[in-house]
């Protein structure tokens, strides 16, 4: 069925007389500019026809009735299946009056023979020839003597002298036959001349159509058309299609086929039909088995002019194969074997069983697949399937024992590879099977071992000559190992010994893994065991080095320097072995003298934390340090702590204390320091009581005593980080610190300005007193409480004025460690007030404020009223 598109080309307007006659020209259609290629030409009116090059004539006289006619030109490509459609109107003229003279003549339309309708010839026509086929002649032959002429295919091209044209008639003749399929058309050039070369007429083309005749069969177009179809289809399932051409005219009754079978092989009932008009070949047999009939051949016919009995026909052969599908099932041939195999025997063939299907051999369907439902559970017997023969192949691949089973009982069965597919009208049918008894025959076996392959596990470093177990074989026969003798194959690691006779496994060297061969930490022997009869067997020992406590725990770092600030030491052990013989570790310090002096306090699994326990002596200390790993081993170690007084370890020079065994030496340098410090300290102390005395007589205690005397409480806990270098700390021997503030006109300690100062003398600039400032030196210390601190400030403050300077000028901070001090945010004040509240009394005022202090600062005001 062809499926064409039509749309409409465009609208003609041709402007005629109301009457017109037979075979008028109403007007000419470019065809072309509409298709191309126009192989169908027809017009929906039958009063109209329209020839190739877009003539348009009346077949009949008529009258337009209406002002207006209308009709449509159809155009079809078969090829391309394209159809096009022309609207051509008919309008009548319209006459425009005009006056007329009296000699005026009225003009009559005549019937113009210069364009005549395209010539017919019949294809493969019987003559007589020459055959007149038209005539053309032109209206000025009754004023001239007219000479006619042609040419084109045909006549002066090939197919040359086809045609040809009398000179005076405008006759035009056919001189022989023509086939259509060859030359289906010729379109010819006519021309009307005078004598004397005048053309008073438009040179005509005429067209020659050849009128088809059923002068060709069809025939198919494959000499033998081959298709397959499942067995067991459905009616209707299409098969295939046949096809035919015929080269007559398309679309006319030469060209219309009809199919049909005319024969089938085997002759027994149809199995497929074939439809008329298209030529599919369908399944007709419900129930198509190819263990019957493999195949089938069609005698196929197909005749033209629409099947009728004086149509061309030709006949063809179709031959349908039918494919297998598994709807048989594979069946044995025996149902019960029995075969004989020798105990210990393997890879070793035993029986071969067979089956019988009637799908097509080679095909899945046929293909047989063997399987061991029962009496197999120890996987020593393996069947496969023979690809040449379908048979299937049964194996042992185990040894089998006698004295454990004489006989085996398998039970087999068989599928195909293709699943199976039930044929209609049929039962579904069970598995086939077969049962094989296997006899097992009883020889005379060599020692086994039991297992085949032992582990022996050896913790490393062992002793050479550590028993590590024993490796036995039994007779099968008997049972024991009576009489079985045991030894090494040569050319293994030598790691093991194996006692001949009694199969005891020692170790013949030290297994160490981190030696040679021994770095894969296992290797496998094979043993031989050999019986009174000379029979052998083997079996394989695995020997395993297992990770041992072989190494000491030791400190990894064992010297260190310890400042002031008494910061814990973290001590850190390695110990080659692996787990479980190394972490976690427990440290113990074995000197009783110094365990009494210094504690170990865990940090981690590797490390301890090393501190002293309360204010001990400074100096250098070894400390002897025991660490036991998690599997017992002891190491001893020896840590040297040189505890320094000092703010950074860098500014330790070695010139410190050393203590062995317990004792302490005090170095010149640590005495001087402790001469200075409490020379320094019983300087304050003679300050303060002098301040204090004077105030006893007076009943009046000043500014000055107050802030020389009230300086800061002990801090009981530190508090928030105050990073404010403007806050400098007063140190002194004893470790305590005082602020001070300016009052007045006396310079104190002004420490919120960064004018912070120490008691400790310059480094490197020798040791003075207090008293060698005084002018005269050695003059006695005053007793008023202001000469008291001039004298002081005199010495402390140029020395701590260069400490300050070289705080500022350090990069390192090396200085500024040691005296730039930054504390932390103590919290709110107590309910009973600061004693700061002294330092901003003015000189000029008494100390009477002491009355309205809290009672814990009562004591302290009537000691120094006291004085």
């Amino acid at each position: 069925v062809l499926s064409l598109c039509c749309e409409a080309c465009k609208k003609v307007i041709f402007h005629v007389p109301s009457e017109l006659e037979a075979d008028t020209l109403v007007g000419r259609v470019d065809l072309k500019e509409c298709l191309q290629s126009a192989e169908f030409i027809s017009s929906s009116d039958g009063n109209f026809k329209v020839l190739e090059d877009g003539s348009v004539y009346t077949t009949s006289a008529l009258s337009l009735s209406a002002e207006k006619k209308t009709f449509t030109i159809l155009l079809k490509d078969i090829q391309e299946q394209v159809q096009k459609k022309i609207h051509v109107s008919l309008e009548e003229e319209k006459k425009t009056p005009k006056t007329r003279n009296v000699r005026d003549t009225v003009l009559k339309r005549t019937k113009r023979r210069w364009g005549p309708i395209p010539s017919v010839m019949i294809e493969n026509s019987l003559g007589p020839f020459p055959l007149q086929i038209q005539q053309v002649q032109s209206d000025t032959a009754q004023n001239y003597t007219i000479y006619y002429s042609a040419s084109g295919p045909g006549i002066d091209q090939d197919p040359k002298g086809l045609f040809y044209i009398e000179r005076e008639t405008g006759n035009i003749f056919a001189t022989r036959a023509v086939d259509r399929e060859q030359y289906p058309s010729f379109q010819i050039i006519c021309f009307a001349t005078t004598p004397d070369g005048y053309s008073p007429e438009v040179p005509l083309v005429h067209t020659i159509r050849i009128e088809d005749d059923n002068d060709n069969a069809p025939y198919f177009t494959q000499d033998l058309f081959e298709f397959c179809v499942p067995e067991n289809s459905r009616p209707g399932v299409v098969v295939g299609k046949v096809t035919a051409e015929d080269r007559d005219e398309p679309y006319t009754l030469h060209t219309t086929l009809k199919y049909r079978i005319v024969s089938q092989t085997p002759p027994i009932t149809p199995a497929f039909s074939l439809h008329g008009d298209t030529g599919v070949i369908s399944v007709l047999l419900p129930q198509l088995d190819r263990e019957l009939v493999p195949s089938y051949t069609l005698l196929v016919e197909v005749r033209d002019m629409a099947g009728q009995p004086f149509g061309l026909c030709t006949t063809g052969t179709v031959v349908i194969r039918i494919e297998d599908t598994n709807d048989n099932a594979p069946s044995f041939k025996q149902l019960q074997y029995e075969t004989r195999v020798e105990e210990n025997r393997v890879s070793v063939e035993i029986l071969r069983v067979s089956v019988v299907d009637l799908d097509e051999p080679g095909s899945p369907g046929s293909g047989a697949v063997y399987e061991i439902i029962r009496g197999n559970d120890d996987q020593a017997f393996e069947i496969t399937t023979d690809k040449n023969t379908n048979e299937g192949i049964l194996c042992v691949v185990k040894g089998l024992d006698y004295e454990t089973a004489k006989q085996r009982v398998l039970v087999i069965g068989v599928n195909n590879e293709a699943p199976y597919l039930l044929a209609p009208h049929s039962q579904q049918l069970s598995q086939s099977t077969c049962s094989v008894t296997v006899h097992v025959l009883d020889v005379d076996e060599g020692p086994v071992f039991k297992p085949c392959l032992l582990r022996m596990d050896v913790k490393e470093c062992e002793d050479v000559g550590t028993a590590i177990g024993r490796y036995v074989a039994e007779d099968p026969e008997t049972g024991n190992s009576e009489g079985i003798r045991y030894r090494i194959s040569p050319g293994q690691c030598n790691w093991i010994n194996i006692d001949d006779k009694s199969g005891e496994v020692r170790t013949s060297r030290i297994l160490d893994r981190d030696i040679g061969e021994m770095r894969r930490g296992q290797c496998n022997i094979t043993v031989f065991a050999i019986d009174r009869n000379g029979k052998t067997g083997t079996g394989t020992i695995q020997v395993c080095i297992v990770p041992g406590n072989k190494n000491f725990p030791r400190i990894t770092q064992t010297d260190y320097i310890m400042c002031r600030d008494r910061k814990p030491i973290c001590l850190t052990a390695q110990d080659g072995d692996e787990a479980p013989y190394s972490a976690p570790f427990v440290y113990r310090i074995t000197d009783r003298n110094l365990a009494s002096m210094w504690k170990l306090t865990p940090h981690d699994d590797n490390s301890w934390y090393l501190s002293p326990k309360g204010d001990i002596p400074y100096g250098i200390y070894e400390i002897p340090v025991s660490v036991i790993d998690n599997g017992g081993k002891i190491g001893e170690n020896t840590v040297r702590v040189n505890l320094c007084d000092c703010v950074t370890p860098t500014e330790c020079d070695g010139r410190t204390r050393q203590l062995s065994g317990g004792n302490v030496t005090l170095g010149l340098w640590a005495i001087l320091a402790m001469i200075l410090g409490s020379l320094l300290l019983l300087l304050i102390l003679i300050t303060i009581c002098g301040c204090c005395g004077a105030g006893v007589m007076h009943r009046q205690v000043t500014d000055d005593c107050a802030n020389h005397n009230l300086i800061i409480s002990n801090t009981e806990a530190p508090g928030e980080e105050v990073m404010d270098h403007n806050i400098i700390p007063l140190q002194n021997t004893c470790d305590q610190g005082g602020y001070g503030v300016k009052t007045g006109e006396q310079q104190t300690f002004e420490m919120v300005k960064g004018r912070g100062h120490t008691l400790e003398s310059v480094k490197g600039g020798g040791h003075q007193t207090l008293g060698s400032v005084k002018e005269g030196g050695g003059q006695p210390m005053m007793d008023t409480c202001r000469y008291s601190y001039s004298e002081w400030h005199n010495f402390t403050h140029p020395r701590l004025g260069e400490k300050v300077h070289l705080c500022r000028q350090d990069e390192e901070q090396k200085h500024s460690e040691d005296y730039l001090l930054s504390y932390n945010y103590e919290g709110k004040g107590s309910l009973a007030g600061s004693v700061g509240c002294c330092s901003d009394q003015h000189e000029e005022e008494a100390l009477d404020f002491l009355d309205q202090l809290e009672p814990k600062f009562r004591t302290l005001a009537e000691t120094c009223i006291k004085r």
